[in-house]
């Protein structure tokens, strides 16, 4: 949950997620749309199936135990280098060095390194310090020390040089050059796209919704049908579905922004009639609002649909 999130922000899904599934077992054995309800909101979503893919792993090839074994523990999905490092010397005190975020910040400006931390190259020098830091014993505290260190006194912007038990040795501090190490990454236009989401309601007030394709985004979520291009919301209806949209309303449309570009949504909530029993395949489903508690969804559509039954529009 912390790989690309706040600890703030985690702490009450981190709350829920244990208390829901309290074990590897149960994590193991968990319906994958159960983990995907209770990530709902944390975003990239591929960490919660490669959460649950590796429980499975571990209880099928490594009788329920995470292996101890760095490659082997890098292999499994989520799992890489770093984080593999990191979980064997903090449970074990295994040597191991880590590069997450924090350190690679600690070390490009410890060592003056420039250059963007994401390329290849300086990623290969980073890690060179990295084990050259690392130390035989109390390998554990140090691991923790470091991250640490990186996340409240070296950090992105107004670092705390004065309270930096490394600014006497810190080439960035000494040259003045904490705020332009490391370096970003070269910035690039975030392109922009546009969809048209159907709220599909039928007599009952369910809403239909979809199961996403199990890679792209929001792989394997249930979500809202689409349109786009030359497409009409009724035409999708009757082609997809064999369904007569009887009244239209057209909701405010919302920008939801990914890492890798920004989504226009333009809702349209439609009240239909007819064929329901031809939508009865595993990827298509009615769903009561009360029911979405269950049911993984991404964010942006689970407060559309929040709001949607609050008001209880139409």
């Amino acid at each position: 949950m912390l790989q690309q999130t706040q600890v703030r922000t985690v702490i009450g899904y981190f709350e829920r997620f244990i208390v829901a599934l309290p074990t590897l077992h149960a994590l193991a054995e968990a319906p994958l749309d159960r983990v995907l309800a209770l990530w709902s909101g944390l975003g990239y979503y591929s960490r919660a199936r490669n959460l649950h893919r590796t429980a499975q792993l571990c209880v099928e090839q490594f009788a329920g135990e995470l292996p101890r074994d760095v490659v082997a523990l890098s292999a499994l999905p989520g799992i890489g280098r770093s984080t593999a490092a990191a979980i064997l010397a903090q449970a074990y005190g295994d040597r191991h060095a880590i590069l997450d975020g924090n350190v690679r910040r600690v070390l490009a400006r410890h060592h003056a390194i420039h250059g963007w931390p994401g390329s290849s190259a300086i990623q290969n020098v980073l890690w060179q310090h990295a084990r050259a830091h690392t130390p035989k014993s109390r390998v554990a505290d140090y691991t923790q020390a470091i991250m640490d260190l990186g996340a409240t006194v070296c950090t992105r912007s107004r670092p705390r040089c004065t309270e930096c038990p490394l600014s006497t040795s810190c080439l960035a501090c000494r040259d003045s050059l904490t705020a332009a190490l490391p370096q970003r990454k070269p910035a690039r236009a975030i392109p922009q796209r546009a969809t048209t989401m159907l709220i599909v309601r039928d007599d009952d007030r369910r809403v239909l919704l979809e199961r996403r394709p199990p890679t792209g985004v929001w792989a394997s979520l249930w979500s809202l049908p689409e349109i786009g291009g030359d497409e009409s919301a009724e035409d999708a209806l009757d082609n997809r579905f064999n369904l007569i949209a009887r009244e239209r309303t057209k909701l405010s449309s919302f920008v939801h922004t990914f890492s890798h570009y920004r989504l226009q949504v333009s809702p349209l909530l439609l009240d239909a009639a007819g064929g329901h029993d031809r939508i009865a395949d595993a990827g298509h489903g009615w769903f009561r609002f009360d029911q979405l508690v269950d049911v993984g969804l991404p964010a942006p559509v689970r407060k559309l649909l929040q709001t949607l039954a609050e008001e209880d529009i139409g």
